[in-house]
């Protein structure tokens, strides 16, 4: 009885092969450039989010400065503490200069292969 079920047993056809392998290549062709549009966004947002981290840097040192010191913090004086004491990342490096009475923030990646960069403005209230 064994012999005569093994007769009957019957594999994929070449042409079921080469509908699955269409498939397969129809569904690479469309998941490959998606995959690489999400991880540039993906990168786009980490900078955007390395950006907000640099600017609540400022805004608590102000207030650390403004507490310790009992009067408004020079814009200097930000810049200099903001660039001793930079948020902690192993994947940005961050900028802070003076622009007039705000901080201009730049973020840019440490790995060379990455060369997007991204900046904002903090506002002294």
């Amino acid at each position: 009885m064994e012999k005569k079920l093994l007769k009957n047993e019957k594999g994929f056809t070449l042409i079921e092969i080469i509908a699955v392998l269409i498939i397969l290549g129809i569904l690479a062709a469309v998941a490959v450039p998606k995959f690489l549009s999400l991880t540039e966004e993906a990168e786009r947002k980490a900078l955007e989010g390395a950006v907000a981290s640099g600017l609540s840097t400022i805004s608590l040192l102000y207030g650390q400065l403004a507490l310790s010191n009992g009067a408004e913090p020079a814009t200097a004086a930000l810049v200099t503490k903001a660039n001793a004491n930079p948020p902690g990342s192993d994947e940005f490096n961050f900028t802070f200069t003076a622009n007039g009475e705000d901080v201009d923030v730049a973020v840019s990646w440490q790995d060379a292969a990455r060369t997007s960069t991204d900046s904002g403005t903090w506002v002294k209230p």
